[in-house]
């Protein structure tokens, strides 16, 4: 998938990337495809695929992003935190992952793009003390969605929002949390990921 390909696809999202923000998106992308021969990050290998299922799934979430302070649990290979902050470099993201190789490559990816705002934390999303807290915690790899919510508590100031990338998603599947109201669940088209794909937002009381 070429970078006009991308282009065209998050503006079909309503997510519209200027052309500096796309080639930076091909440069992730070219340094994931690297890593991921020796390191295995991400289970996909062909590049088409992560464009598809990584940058544009992880692009799906912004639309419903308003914080200025993020948190990624489980980031993983830096999704969606790395898409996040080429979108918004203006927006302090912070990447949270176990995994030790996943944690260098974020690391290496951030000092390549030149994200000034980003940074990684190597630790157990139940081990994660933040400086401050966020006014947003978001994920696509827990499939649990209330131990995800479990966990960004104590992360989340008040009015804080907790997002959850999901895929399939029933109707009367809203989890009533302590310390939470549901606010939305959207369904989300992505370009080229033939599968339902859903964001459910959460805010902190």
């Amino acid at each position: 998938m070429s970078e006009g390909v991308l282009l065209r696809a998050a503006e079909q999202m309503g997510v519209p990337l200027a052309e500096k923000q796309g080639q930076q998106m091909e440069d992730y992308l070219d340094l994931l495809v690297k890593w991921n021969r020796t390191y295995n990050l991400t289970a996909i290998r062909d590049r088409k695929r992560m464009v598809t299922h990584h940058i544009l799934d992880s692009l799906s979430v912004i639309p419903l992003l308003s914080a200025k302070r993020v948190a990624d649990l489980g980031s993983g290979a830096g999704l969606p935190g790395i898409p996040i902050a080429l979108l918004h470099p203006e927006r302090e993201v912070v990447m949270v992952d176990s995994n030790v190789k996943k944690s260098r490559f974020i690391q290496q990816a951030i000092l390549e793009l030149g994200l000034i705002h980003a940074s990684v934390v190597h630790s157990r999303a139940e081990q994660f003390q933040p400086r401050a807290l966020f006014d947003g915690v978001v994920s696509r790899a827990f499939s649990s969605l209330s131990q995800f919510l479990s966990l960004a508590a104590p992360l989340l100031s008040p009015g804080g929002q907790a997002i959850a990338m999901k895929g399939k998603w029933s109707k009367g599947e809203e989890e009533r949390v302590t310390g939470y109201e549901l606010e939305e669940v959207t369904a989300v088209v992505v370009p080229g990921l033939y599968a339902e794909r859903h964001i459910v937002v959460y805010r902190k009381q």
